[in-house]
């Protein structure tokens, strides 16, 4: 058996009002519209979680929510404050928690792109992948049945894609 992460940096947000707290700010009109382009993408190519960790802060939520109704079907998602800001080591510790098969975590830079890089045995072949976007996904599998013996450069890249390619 495999196990599939779907790996994704928050959508665009807003910086325009100074008074939010960063964890309060919401996506701008960019990140609305790409948050859906990544839902949409993920169902064509049959990459359809059966659980979501998803960073506590506004703009990880709202792209939960624009992105995860393209997918076709209920997902149950877990709002894990551990997720915001957390470097690779916390992403790591919080998806071996994780009991689907297939595993959706949305969170920020710069510890996404650092996990990104750490977790697989060879980098996606794209220009961008150093630097991990807003909206980037990596998709990867990793040989065995638990979440919980995933270690580092274990997993292989399927895909990876940011929303201005789709």
């Amino acid at each position: 058996m495999t196990l599939t992460l779907i790996l994704t940096r928050h959508a665009k947000s807003g910086w325009d009002d100074p008074l939010l707290s960063d964890h309060d700010r919401p996506l701008n009109a960019r990140g609305q519209a790409d948050a859906p382009k990544i839902g949409a993408w993920l169902k064509a190519k049959g990459y359809l979680p059966g659980q979501a960790l998803v960073s506590s802060a506004r703009r990880t939520q709202e792209t939960w929510e624009r992105l995860s109704p393209e997918l076709g079907g209920a997902v149950p998602m877990t709002a894990v404050p551990a997720l915001y800001h957390a470097e690779a080591g916390v992403i790591l510790r919080q998806l071996r928690g994780a009991t689907a098969p297939v595993v959706m975590v949305i969170g920020h830079n710069p510890g996404i792109g650092e996990f990104a890089h750490r977790i697989v045995e060879d980098p996606a072949p794209h220009p961008r992948f150093i630097d991990y976007p807003t909206c980037a996904t990596l998709v990867a599998e990793f040989p065995g049945e638990d979440w919980a013996t995933v270690d580092w450069w274990s997993g292989r890249v399927l895909e990876f894609v940011v929303p201005r390619e789709l």
